[in-house]
């Protein structure tokens, strides 16, 4: 049985890690994280609101995520048996390239197989633009300056409006404008702002106001630098990403680092992470990025340890495991896997349910009790009969 020593705010466990590691009581770590929860609270950046078919980004909206087709434009069939194995794992808002008119008819096959808002990736063809407004489109992503004079512009943007449909213009190191390249001396973070509000203005000068703004460089560290400058510039909703990031490993760690950096400084209303991969890869890589800000609403949290000399039960394999059945939980608990004595107790008594090794065995914590001890073959499945019980309780 745990006890509190003489003249002292801890609690112990005997026998499971020593007297001169104190943990604090559950009324000592609730009062330690209302002290701390505004400074760790994000605040977000005051963006307008923007409804792009049946998601709303921007204002205290959640962060929405986005993916976009890799099948080939003319393979209908294909393309939407991706983009439904895309909104099955998670994806809010989805996009796809129309390079020509016979990609027009990707619209309504999409439309008929999934409810998510469409966005159409347009460049250069004003009329590609029209056709997709006609066709049911929920955004169309394009930049004005690049689709020729004036009437077309604002052909584009009296269409737009007419139907309810938002434009992003979508900048990236490779479209900044010549003029705009020499006075920078170069893609800067300051060109790619400039640039963007430059396509902005052109949509701005016909009334359209209905705009997002995404301006992404392979670089990390200029991604970064040119929303932060951008945010200060405007109020529009901002797509986060970092294009080209690469494969799905060096893909992640660099869309991570950067949307994860603009994200914890409540910069952005929606991402993209952006992987040369199955787009279904982008899905679970943003979630992962979102819920380690703790901005995914709804999912389970996973804490597990390294493991160390001390581990006398499979942590990896149970931590695996348990992660791959979290993906069916959809509730915002915190779940702790701990490999030893030493850290284990403490950190799973953090979580609302968790479980820390023995030799050969494990003892599982619920909302900061130890309830019992499991053999090695059961930790998982009755850690999980726990969670479904423990859910059923609360609702």
């Amino acid at each position: 049985m745990p006890f509190a020593a003489e003249n002292s705010s801890y609690v112990f466990f005997p026998g499971l890690y020593a007297p001169e590691m104190p943990y604090y009581t559950i009324k000592h770590r609730i009062k330690h994280q209302e002290d701390t929860m505004s400074e760790q609270m994000i605040r977000r950046r005051n963006a307008r609101v923007l409804q792009i078919g049946s998601v709303a980004i921007g204002g205290t909206n959640p962060i929405a995520i986005q993916s976009m087709l890799n099948t080939r434009s003319d393979d209908i069939e294909g393309s939407v048996r991706q983009a439904v194995e895309l909104e099955k794992a998670g994806c809010q808002i989805l996009r796809f390239a129309i390079p020509n008119q016979e990609a027009v008819a990707l619209i309504p096959a999409i439309s008929a197989a999934v409810k998510l808002p469409l966005v159409a990736d347009i460049h250069f063809d004003y009329r590609l633009a029209l056709a997709a407004a006609d066709a049911g489109i929920s955004k169309i992503r394009i930049n004005p300056g690049n689709i020729g004079d004036d009437q077309r512009v604002a052909e584009v943007a009296a269409a737009c409006r007419a139907n309810g449909i938002p434009i992003r213009v979508g900048v990236n190191s490779g479209s900044v404008e010549k003029e705009i390249l020499a006075k920078h001396g170069g893609p800067t973070p300051a060109a790619l702002a400039e640039s963007a509000l430059y396509h902005v203005g052109l949509l701005e000068k016909f009334g359209f106001y209905d705009i997002a703004i995404s301006l992404k460089s392979s670089g990390v560290q200029e991604t970064i630098a040119a929303y932060r400058t951008i945010s200060e510039q405007c109020d529009y909703p901002l797509h986060l990403g970092v294009t080209e990031a690469g494969t799905e490993r060096m893909g992640l760690v660099k869309s991570a680092i950067g949307i994860g950096s603009l994200l914890a400084d409540g910069i952005g209303d929606t991402i993209r992470v952006s992987l040369t991969a199955n787009p279904v890869q982008e899905i679970a890589a943003a979630q992962d990025i979102l819920r380690g800000l703790g901005l995914l609403e709804g999912r389970p949290t996973l804490v597990s340890c390294p493991t160390c000399g001390r581990t006398r039960i499979d942590l990896i394999g149970i931590a695996s495991e348990v992660e791959r059945r979290l993906a069916d939980v959809h509730a915002p608990i915190k779940v702790a896997v701990m490999g030893c004595a030493v850290n284990g107790p403490g950190e799973a008594r953090e979580a609302d349910i968790g479980i820390a090794g023995g030799d050969g065995n494990a003892v599982l914590i619920k909302k900061g009790q130890i309830i019992r001890k499991i053999p090695s073959e059961r930790i998982v499945d009755e850690l999980f009969e726990e969670i479904a019980a423990m859910l059923t309780e609360e609702n």
